[in-house]
Parts: C-alpha cells; sequence; structure tokens
C-alpha cells in the first residue's frame, strides 16, 4: 500500500519524532500549518493503511509509526526499478547517475558506496 504525497509528509514528521502527539505533528508544520481536522483525516487514513497506530493517555492520542522510513523508501525504490527500468538495477543507476547531473565528487562518493557494497558481498 502507497501513500499519497501529504500523508508522506506527515509521516516524515512522524518518523522524525519517533512518537508524537497531535499538536507536536502541527507543531512540525512550517507554516501556513493544516488544519487539526485534516491532519486528524490523513492520521486515521494512514491508520487504516496500517502505516501507523497510537497509545491513548485519557483524551489524547500519542501516535508512532509502524514502518521504517528506509523499509518504506527501499519498497518504493524497488518498483520504481520495477516499473520504469525492466527490473535492472543498471539501467536505473545509468539514468541517476546520467541525468541527475552530479558532480564528480558525488559520483566518487557513490563509487566509495558501491565498492563496499561489493566486499560486504564477496565476504
Amino acid at each position: 500500500m502507497q501513500l499519497s504525497n501529504s500523508e508522506e509528509q506527515l509521516m516524515e514528521h512522524l518518523w522524525k519524532l519517533e512518537k508524537a502527539f497531535m499538536k507536536d505533528l502541527l507543531e512540525a508544520y512550517p507554516e501556513p500549518k493544516p488544519a487539526t481536522t485534516t491532519v486528524a483525516t490523513l492520521l486515521k487514513r494512514m491508520i487504516d493503511k496500517q502505516f501507523v497506530a497510537y497509545n491513548e493517555f485519557g483524551n489524547s492520542r500519542e501516535y508512532y509509526p509502524l514502518v521504517k522510513k528506509t523499509d518504506y523508501f527501499s519498497k518504493h525504490v524497488k518498483g520504481l526499478i520495477s516499473n520504469f527500468f525492466n527490473n535492472s538495477a543498471s539501467q536505473f543507476a545509468s539514468f541517476f547517475t546520467t541525468e541527475t547531473n552530479l558532480s564528480a565528487s558525488e559520483l566518487e562518493d557513490l563509487k566509495k558506496i558501491i565498492d563496499s557494497e561489493i566486499q560486504k558481498k564477496k565476504k
């Protein structure tokens, strides 16, 4: 299941805060802040999708993510590679490195990351 853009934005705040009450989530937004009812609706949808859960403290709810940020985005990237790059990670890497105008320094950093992963896989 996938989150809408507004749900992803709220989820980003929740991942950063780890646990949050409604007031904490509203404070995390830049101005103009969304209405409380908007955030409440987004939270309800995210609970229904099983991305968020909460603990009740009297009349207050403390929300927390059920899905890790890395797991969520890993699934997205795998879907992207599958849907747009014929399930080819090398096609994705080629597109990413040529179409995003990375600097030589950024490409060197990527190369180090890849070389490190290759060494781990060889062990």
